[in-house]
């Protein structure tokens, strides 16, 4: 088949990856969807079983940090384009491990800029889409927002990692005209997130009656921004957005970490017809990460008024949905949180 387009997204199996990618599969049939992820623990194969056989979508382990690599991607499909969603992402673990960051996240972005500019040479009908986070702004006060000209002021080794890897990104653009966006995002929320981060963990630890930690006195905030609605955010940038530009993707809706934590409490609580209040008792305040942001809040309004994009999911519907699809998904869950998910993909793709 003549595809006018052969995109590689990086990160698909991942998270936010497997959301685009069913997405633009379904959307685009004349285009080649290049599935291009290292499996590392946070990415699933399963989340993508609904269009695995898929006439315009392949997978190939890829280690981005590997140049021979990614070479021999760029070689066998001719990619016209890259959505680059492939990250270390967890604070907490970049805490524990900061190197691993440093590698993937600026050393993985260098070897795929590197590629595009050697395979593309200089035709500027090709883009570069880097994915970042609103984490590379810093910390908030109780008011304010982040724009995209709001300065850099990264405060974890994650947040640090991703700032880099935006600066080279743009570097790329200045220095050898590479066609390039990005797009720095909110905190993310839907089904398929690995239940390292809150809302999952959250989710999964009621399902079956842990304690749940919260970090400090659970007065941080956070805007919370539906998977598919980043995904469709990601879908209108990369066709509309204009070179070398950043657009900040939100959700309009901000939350206290504690707050989130007990509204999540009543819901699961709720639907397993459990007495109100049960899993709120088990709440535990925790000793604060260190560097932990007090709040985040992105301004969209450029986004919304350059590229008409709105999210379309808002709060208890977002939430509710979330929660609907981890319970009735507690196999999927069961596997991501046990030794078997590990060996099973060691075993079919390593």
């Amino acid at each position: 088949m003549n595809f006018t387009k052969r995109i590689l997204v990086t990160g698909g199996a991942g998270f936010i990856g497997s959301h685009l990618l069913r997405l633009m599969v379904e959307k685009y049939p004349q285009y080649q969807l290049i599935n291009g992820d290292a499996l590392t623990y946070a990415g699933n194969l399963e989340n993508l079983s609904d269009i695995e056989s898929a006439p315009n979508y392949v997978f190939e382990k890829l280690d981005i940090t590997n140049a021979a690599q990614v070479g021999v991607i760029f070689s066998k499909y001719a990619c016209t384009d890259v959505i680059h969603l492939a990250a270390e992402s967890h604070v907490d673990r970049s805490i524990e491990n900061p190197l691993a960051f440093l590698t993937t996240n600026i050393i993985g972005t260098g070897v795929l800029l590197n590629q595009c500019r050697q395979s593309w040479n200089d035709d500027k009908s090709h883009l570069f889409y880097h994915v970042s986070t609103d984490e590379v702004y810093g910390s908030l006060g109780e008011t304010g927002y982040f724009t995209e000209s709001t300065s850099y002021d990264p405060r974890s080794p994650y947040s640090a990692s991703k700032a880099s890897s935006d600066h080279l990104v743009r570097a790329y653009y200045h220095t050898f005209q590479l066609p390039i966006v990005i797009s720095n995002c909110s905190n993310n929320y839907g089904p398929n997130q690995f239940p390292e981060k809150l809302i999952p963990l959250m989710i999964n630890n009621i399902l079956h009656e842990k304690a749940l930690p919260v970090y400090g006195d659970g007065t941080n905030v956070r805007d919370w921004l539906w998977v598919g609605d980043h995904a469709s955010a990601i879908d209108t940038i990369f066709h509309n957005g204009e070179l070398g530009e950043t657009y900040n993707v939100g959700g309009d809706n901000e939350m206290k970490n504690i707050d989130l934590v007990k509204m999540l409490c009543k819901l699961v609580d709720k639907k397993l017809g459990r007495a109100e209040g049960t899993s709120e008792k088990t709440i535990r305040f925790v000793e604060d990460r260190k560097g932990h942001d007090h709040r985040y809040a992105i301004d969209a309004s450029k986004i919304k008024h350059d590229l008409n994009w709105t999210p379309a999911v808002f709060p208890i519907e977002g939430f509710e949905k979330t929660v609907d699809w981890y319970l009735e998904n507690t196999k999927w869950l069961n596997n991501v949180t046990s030794g078997d998910y590990q060996e099973y993909y060691k075993k079919h793709y390593t």
